[in-house]
Order: C-alpha cells, then sequence, then structure tokens
C-alpha cells in the first residue's frame, strides 16, 4: 500500500465495520477488496465483494439504525472513512456526487431485487 495515503490500512481478516453496532460515518474502498458479511441465526452469509471505488456504510449516514452486516478486509484493504458533514460538503462541492451516490444504491437495490427473485423461484 502506497505511504502518505488518506485512509486506514486494514489487515486481511480484520474487521472494518461489525454488524450491530451503531454508526454515523460511510466508507469508501481506496486500495485492496472488503467482503459484506451478514450474520443471522449463527449463520455468516457472504453478500458480496467491494473493490477500489465502492463505498458502504451510507445508511447510516440516512437512517439511524444500527449496521446491518460486517465488513471484513480481503487481503490488505485501504479505506477511507467520511462523515455526514463532510458528505454533505462535498456534494455542495460537487453535486454529480450525490447522483453517483443513488445510481450506485439504484444498481444494488436492482440486484437484490433479482437475488430474491432466484431465491424465490428455486
Amino acid at each position: 500500500m502506497r505511504r502518505g495515503a488518506v485512509g486506514k490500512v486494514y489487515k486481511d481478516g480484520e474487521i472494518i465495520v461489525q454488524q450491530g453496532d451503531e454508526g454515523n460515518c460511510m466508507y469508501v474502498v481506496q486500495a485492496g477488496k472488503v467482503e459484506v458479511v451478514k450474520e443471522e441465526q449463527g449463520q455468516k452469509i457472504s453478500l458480496g465483494v467491494l473493490s477500489k471505488g465502492e463505498f458502504f456504510g451510507e445508511m447510516a449516514l440516512f437512517e439511524r439504525e444500527r449496521r446491518s452486516a460486517t465488513i471484513l478486509a480481503q487481503g490488505e484493504a485501504r479505506v477511507l472513512t467520511i462523515d455526514k458533514r463532510t458528505l454533505l460538503r462535498r456534494i455542495q462541492e460537487d453535486p454529480t456526487l450525490a447522483f453517483r451516490l443513488l445510481e450506485n444504491l439504484s444498481k444494488r437495490i436492482r440486484e437484490l431485487n433479482a437475488r430474491l427473485v432466484r431465491a424465490t423461484t428455486k
């Protein structure tokens, strides 16, 4: 990983976000990969892998809910933390950022809908 980078570096398997914790920020993967894992009834279910440029934890900025999944570093990963104030300031500076966030969230909803249909038609 590059020295002098802004984000925090996490080691392989290190927990970045723990399901059930309170959240007040979101994260952007700057380098490497992270895995999204949901624990339900004692079972761990992998929801996917995010890589450079992708974000997670954004729901904590929009809702006052606990973290819905655990995020683990896959290999070494550098992740930037963004609080609500910083996000709002960046959106004011570059309104297209809000559009890109919504575009990504829309894509995720579409993928979840497709997964749901596949799961219920088996």
